[in-house]
């Protein structure tokens, strides 16, 4: 599948652009090796874990596979033997994700990535944060800033993310009833936050937790399938009216919505 090069939201408004990320942690020289990857648009900081304990970083040529080690001014820090380095400046954009797009930096299988589909002037290394399984629609944050994403992926913020769900038939009433209480499968407990039933095989649903593929699991749970699974919403953020493919800064005020409450280091001078 593949849609055109071309972004309706043009080149990104001054506004899109935010200053430099700081030196380190709280403005000092050095960083947590994690931290430092997530700042240079690698991955989410806990992506970035794996990454290390799994051997795929070396610092100053020397592989790292434990947590706890720090990065200073003069470090060398390569990603499967390529240089990282921190990003010079922080992009938040909103996409609407497609089906059949996989949200991901590679695909053995070749699939179309969500990535490709962002503006082509990005200079940035960009990671999803928010992610959208291969056949879910809607909406899907891309970032360079570990900070930010941290904050919009940790589940005591309790940030809404809202669905619209079509089945492949009838979906009983005891479906969003047992959802609302909480259902547990294979030992793990899924609630909504709320749900409205929108015809006979549809339904309205907003999560707050994010538990990987919560939706699907749940209506596989009572033998049912979606198909389609669609996010309009992310917090403060609503999908609007753009388009499959199409993308867009996020502005100050939803940043600020998803991620300042707390008075975190996200800065926009």
């Amino acid at each position: 599948m593949s849609l055109p090069e071309t972004n309706k939201a043009g080149p990104f408004p001054p506004e899109g652009v935010f200053p430099p990320l700081p030196a380190g942690e709280e403005g000092g020289k050095t960083m947590r090796l994690q931290v430092y990857l997530a700042h240079s648009g690698v991955a989410s900081r806990r992506a970035s874990e794996r990454f290390i304990v799994s051997g795929r970083v070396e610092l100053n040529g020397r592989r790292v596979t434990k947590l706890g080690v720090t990065v200073g001014p003069g470090d060398e820090v390569r990603l499967d033997g390529l240089p990282v380095k921190i990003e010079k400046r922080r992009r938040y954009l909103v996409l609407h994700k497609p089906p059949l797009y996989l949200c991901s930096s590679f695909d053995p299988q070749g699939r179309d990535l969500a990535l490709d589909l962002l503006p082509r002037d990005i200079a940035e290394r960009l990671y999803t944060v928010g992610r959208l399984d291969y056949r879910s629609s809607g909406l899907v944050f891309f970032t360079n800033d570990g900070d930010f994403a941290a904050a919009v992926s940790h589940p005591s913020r309790e940030i809404e993310k809202e669905y619209l769900v079509e089945a492949s038939g009838h979906i009983p009433d005891e479906v969003p009833e047992a959802f609302s209480r909480g259902v547990a499968i294979e030992g793990v407990r899924y609630q909504a936050r709320s749900i409205e039933r929108l015809g006979s095989r549809s339904m309205r649903v907003v999560l707050i937790e994010g538990k990987n593929r919560e939706i699907r699991r749940v209506f596989s749970h009572f033998h049912l399938h979606p198909e389609k699974l669609h996010r309009v919403r992310i917090g403060p953020v609503c999908i609007g009216e753009l388009g499959p493919g199409e993308s867009r800064p996020l502005t100050k005020a939803e940043i600020q919505g998803l991620g300042k409450h707390d008075g975190s280091r996200i800065q926009h001078k």
